[in-house]
């Protein structure tokens, strides 16, 4: 799974169930665009840290999403 099929299953999720806004995740709308439309495209280390916060990520969530970001399989 590369790294945004991983951070759409966790964000779908938890938009859906309520628990998260986009507006709250600290994703700038040209972050989320890039990551729609590039096909490589990943958050930083910062953001992904910063995510771990703001949509309440466990530590095997921000896990999975640090290592699909350095492209390893997960």
């Amino acid at each position: 799974m590369n790294f945004k099929q991983c951070f759409f299953r966790i964000y779908d999720k938890k938009i859906a169930s309520g628990e998260i806004t986009f507006s709250r995740t600290g994703i700038s709308k040209d972050q989320f665009t890039a990551l729609c439309t590039e096909p490589d495209f990943v958050f930083d280390r910062a953001l992904l840290d910063k995510l771990k916060e703001t949509m309440n990520l466990t530590d095997e969530q921000h896990d999975m999403l640090v290592r699909a970001a350095d492209g390893q399989d997960v």
